[in-house]
Parts: structure tokens; sequence; C-alpha cells
């Protein structure tokens, strides 16, 4: 069995923080394990970081939990193997007007009972997800006031005012369709127990914090999975999950950090597979306060954090650097627009020019699981005489502070990250840039025409004019430090034919299982 890989250039980085290395590989625990027979019939295993929170697909929104849901149910549309948007229960869609878009769906679609999967029953999931009784946290669809049946096959979303992604927003979260009758039959908590939808695969069992357990869908629309049975794990611990992995207790190991996956890189039967991801990384500088209420200092900032260093020392090389905050696959991106330079002598030069001539004493604040690239960044930035405090909090404690009231909760540079899943620059910007966004810290008139542009605006043509203005604002005047776009990364045995889209979401309707 060989060894894993040296992380020398990793320590390097560390280094610049002056913090020691985490403990993090169990090579004991993974040699120790003994090889199962293999025989686990045509099964595919899945391990991720947790349990769905919650059976109903129209009360959770986060990744974890839709990794499970969107292999029981399915969307209006989708994305194809290019990311490009694709039919799914919709075969098309048009916009009428600019308050209203028009789905044409898909004939003969019956749900796993045999209800059928038409305007009515879109209609009704639309309704129910907006009516505030059903809580639910999904926020995609807050310009849609109402779901209309304009016949068996055609349903309209109406809104409260022009948005251009509506077929995007459709594509996972808000375009989950549940069945009318049976949800009048057993109610919100029957349902939740026992979901049923025309996906690919029919619920089973789910024992929470042990398995959730999918047998294929023989009459699935888009054609019988070629396996059996799917069966998601819940494993919080990445060590754990990998030695499941080499005792063949489970075949997919996903969500693993450059970190875990390093542990595992190297031994006998056992893949780490990277795809590029569109989960976006960056700083983000309260600009109401304090020196970052200079642009020079914002500015210096940026020159100052090596990001392809980042990448290649502290992430293992899974990742990618970006301009701005767009990802790549964005629509909206503009490859014209490129990184700051990275240049220590200008960094300290700009900070001089702002009143700064021996650096400032600052913080930044990053969850625990972030300690890494937080340390790094602090020790890059100290290069250039900022002297930033890494404060880490718990997931728990930072999503608390971030969707608070005060602005300034997570101190005056937090580091962050979001997942466009919409593929659009809007899901990037939408909370953040806008003088009166939650999450703003930043005041741009010029930003907020260019937000009103984008969002308000129908016509593609338009809203790249607008996306390509607003990211040379925004590497202009720097309320963020951009750091990277990073990948999915999974470690496999030999069993999966599987590969994910640039989303990264688990569905598992055309993966294959060797025998």
């Amino acid at each position: 069995m060989a060894p894993p890989r040296s992380r020398l250039t990793r320590r390097d980085a560390l280094r610049l923080g002056g913090l020691a290395l985490p403990a993090l590989a169990l090579p004991g625990l993974l040699a120790g394990c003994g090889s199962a027979d293999g025989s686990v019939g045509s099964v595919l295993r899945v391990a991720q970081t947790s349990d769905p929170k919650t059976l109903d697909p129209q009360k959770q929104g986060d990744l974890t939990s839709m990794n499970v849901l969107i292999n029981l149910f399915d969307t209006l549309t989708t994305r194809g193997p290019d990311n490009q948007l694709a039919p799914g229960l919709a075969l098309s869609w048009t916009s009428p007007d600019p308050l209203t878009w028009r789905f044409e769906l898909r004939p003969g679609v019956r749900f796993h009972n045999g209800e059928p999967c038409d305007a009515k029953a879109v209609a009704f999931s639309v309704n129910r997800l907006l009516d505030p009784a059903t809580k639910s946290p999904i926020v995609e669809l807050r310009y849609v006031k109402q779901a209309v049946v304009v016949d068996e096959l055609t349903v309209e979303l109406r809104c409260s005012q022009p948005d251009p992604i509506i077929p995007a927003k459709v594509s996972l979260f808000g375009g989950v369709v549940v069945p009318p009758g049976y949800l009048k039959q057993v109610g919100s908590a029957g349902f939740a127990k026992h979901p049923i939808g025309t996906g690919p695969f029919t619920f089973v069992e789910f024992q929470r914090d042990h398995q959730l357990r999918m047998r294929a869908n023989p009459g699935y629309w888009g054609g019988r999975p070629s396996f059996d049975e799917l069966v998601f794990l819940p494993m919080p611990d990445p060590s754990s999950a990998l030695a499941s992995l080499q005792s063949n207790e489970v075949d997919i190991v996903a969500s693993l950090t450059p970190d875990a996956a390093l542990q595992i890189q190297g031994y006998t039967g056992v893949e780490i597979r990277n795809y590029p991801g569109i989960r976006t990384s960056y700083l983000s500088l309260d600009t109401t306060a304090g020196p970052l209420r200079d642009v020079r200092v914002r500015q210096a900032l940026n020159h100052a954090v090596d990001v392809p260093l980042l990448i290649k020392a502290v992430l293992d090389g899974k990742a990618r650097e970006v301009p701005t905050m767009f990802p790549r696959e964005a629509f909206g991106f503009d490859p014209s627009i490129t990184p700051y330079s990275r240049d220590v002598g200008l960094a300290k030069r700009l900070l001089a020019d702002a009143g700064f001539p021996n650096g400032f004493d600052t913080s930044i604040t990053a969850q625990t699981g972030d300690s890494n690239i937080a340390e790094a960044i602090s020790g890059l930035l100290a290069k250039a005489g900022v002297r930033a405090r890494v404060d880490l909090v718990d997931t728990g404690t930072y999503t608390s502070r971030l969707t608070s009231d005060n602005r300034g909760a997570l101190g005056p540079i937090y580091l962050a990250a979001s997942t466009g899943w919409t593929l659009d620059a809007e899901s990037l910007v939408q909370s953040n840039v806008r003088h009166d966004r939650r999450q703003s810290r930043w005041s741009s008139p010029g930003a907020d025409r260019l937000i009103d542009a984008e969002e308000l605006t129908v016509e593609p043509a338009g809203r790249q004019r607008a996306f390509t203005a607003l990211q040379s604002l925004l590497k202009q005047e720097a309320p963020f430090v951009f750091l990277y776009q990073i990948d999915n990364i999974y470690a496999v045995n030999t069993r999966p034919r599987w590969q994910p889209g640039v989303v990264g979401v688990l569905g598992m309707a055309k993966a294959q299982v060797a025998s």
C-alpha cells in the first residue's frame, strides 16, 4: 500500500500564518480495515456528511438534503452534461410577457403511486411552496405571485416583477413537483415520513443516523436506472467515511475537502476524483468602518493575497482562481476581466498612500472547517503589513451572525463561500452587493444600478452587459478579496461509473455500478 503523498508545500503555506497543522490523517485506521468479499449486489452506496433534514423537498434548502431528494423527485427543468438548462418535467418554456413564465409539461408522467403529474400537480406544488403556512426556506421563487393552470399540460408562473432566471430557479429547489392527491391523503407529516415523487428511485426506508434506502423506479419516464438500490449513509467524519470505503461498506464518499482527500490518495482500490465546481470563496470586507473604508486598502489586500499559491499549497491544486466572485460556468462571467496581480510591494505602497505605512491590525472570522485557509490568508496579509488575527467559530454561530441584522457581526473581514446552483451570476451577488441587501457592507450607486439592470432585464445580452460592467466595478472598488471556486471532490472504489455536474448534486439516475 502506497503512503499518502507529501504535503510539504501545504505546510510551507501554513507557516505563513505561523501555525502548525491540525491532526488530520488516520492511516492506521485505514490500514487496519479488512476487505469484504465485494458481493453487495446491484446496489450503489453513497456516504455524505449528514442525513437530509427532512424528506419533504419543499421544507429544506440545503444541498445535503437535495442530494438525496433529487433521486426521489423531479424538477421542471434540469441541467445537461454540458451544464446547460435542459427539459425535466417541462419540455419547453417561454416568457409571453415580462411578468409570466409558461411551461409546457412532459405528457404521461406519473408519481410513484400512479397519480398523474400534470399542470394541476405543478401549480399545486408551486403554490404550496409559496404558501406561508408551508414555512419553506426556499426563497428562489420570491417574485412568483402564483402558479396558474392553463390546460392539462401547460402551467404559468405569474410574477410581481420580472425575473429572467425563473427557468434556472426551477432546475432544483424551486422546481420540485409533489403529488397533491397523496398529500391530501396523508398530510405533510405523513408525506415527510414516506415521500412519493416522480423520480428515478422510489422510497423504501429511512433510519436516521444509519441509512436511507431507495429502489429503482421501473416506470421512470427517463428510463429505469441500471442498478436496483441506492443507499445514502450519513458519515460526518471524513476519516470514518474513507475507512468505510476501504472496507467496502460504501462506494462513493462525497463532499471531501482537499485535506481529507489527501488522507487516502495512493491507497489500492480507491480513487480520488475531483471535478470543476462552482462553490466560490471570497473575503467580505466591511467598507463602512476603519481602514477598509479606503479603496486603496481594499486593493492592497487583493494584491497581497496570493490566490494561486493558496490553491497550490493549501488546496492541493483542487480549485480555480476567480477574477471577481463569478464562477466561470455561471451566466454573466466575462473572461476579459482578469484577476489582480499578486504584488506585495504594490500592496505596501497602496497601504502607505492610504496612511498606513506600518500596516494595521484587524481580524478574519472563519468557520472552524476553514481554519487552514484562513490561517494561510492571515500569513499572506502579514507579509504586506496587515496583522489579521483569525477568529474561528462553529458553523451554527457563523450562520447566526451572517443572517443577523448586524452586518458587522462577523467582524471587519470574514471568509465566505457561495454555491450559485442556478449557474447565473445573480445568485452570487444578490445578497451582498446592492447596498440594501442583507449581507451588503458596501454602498455604490453604480453597483445598485447594475444589480437592478441584471435582475430586471429578461433579454440575455442586456444582462450580460450589466454583469460585465459590474465585474469591472467590483474589481476596481474591491469590496471583497476575490479567491477561488473549489472543485467537487469524491473518493470512489472500483464499482461506480458516474460523473457529477458542476453543481455537484448527487443525482444517480444515470450512474452505473459494476457487479
